[in-house]
């Protein structure tokens, strides 16, 4: 998750390896859950990124969210 789905730019720094940790649990239930859906699961991580991140670069969090590469 780290690589893939970066809002607040942290992959490059060695301690920040966890930083995702707390979404990647809930993003690992959605992913063997049968009835959730990619999009599902990328309005998530953009309700994480917008609502608990704050973060307000909704086109690019949006692209982020639901990029192919991160399935």
């Amino acid at each position: 998750m780290l690589h893939d789905w970066d809002p607040i730019g942290v992959s490059g720094i060695p301690d920040a390896t966890g930083e995702y940790d707390a979404y990647a649990d809930t993003v690992y239930v959605m992913l063997m859950d049968e009835s959730a859906t990619a999009s599902d699961i990328a309005a998530y991580l953009f309700a994480v990124a917008t609502e608990h991140m704050g973060l307000t670069d909704r086109g690019q969090l949006a692209e982020r969210s639901g990029s192919p590469n991160f399935w």
